[in-house]
């Protein structure tokens, strides 16, 4: 097999895409962890996502749908998201543009009144000439949704 074809073929294999963010916030784990669940609320604070539905939800789950347009990506995913109370959200990927989509957000209690908030997340697109365009549009839109999540705590609990 030359490189060439090699590279093409497991190209979405090689290029798995990273994002981990982390704040202090002087909200408690429930505050914040309520926040990132109310996937409905979405589009009210997140300026690429058009629309968000919750499909389905058990006390343990939740299927969510997040459509997002910003720039040339107007793809709609949906996650099934494991949850822990106010610990943390590990979601996987159902359907969408994405080869693997995974990630988690974890609430670490600092005090009463405050917790760090990570957010980790794990994706690479289907095809390379997708993941060569979208990427870096999805990249910026991760690193700049825990920034969106805490201006939006500001703004609920202040």
């Amino acid at each position: 097999m030359n490189l060439f074809l090699f590279f093409w073929i497991f190209y979405p294999l090689l290029t798995m895409h990273h994002i981990s963010k982390s704040a202090i916030v002087a909200y408690s784990c429930e505050q914040m962890y309520q926040l990132v669940n109310q996937v409905d609320d979405y589009p009210q604070f997140l300026n690429w996502c058009s629309s968000s539905s919750i499909l389905n939800q058990t006390d343990d789950q939740i299927t969510a749908s997040v459509s997002i347009n910003k720039s040339a990506f107007n793809k709609s995913f949906t996650t099934i998201n494991t949850l822990t109370p106010n610990q943390r959200i590990d979601m996987q990927l159902k359907d969408g543009p994405f080869n693997h989509l995974s990630g988690a957000w974890i609430f670490t209690p600092l005090t009463d009144t405050a917790c760090k908030v990570e957010l980790e997340l794990q994706f690479n697109f289907s095809s390379r000439v997708v993941d060569i365009a979208i990427s870096p549009i999805f990249t910026s839109i991760a690193n700049s949704q825990l920034d969106a999540f805490v201006s939006r705590a500001k703004q609920i609990y202040d």
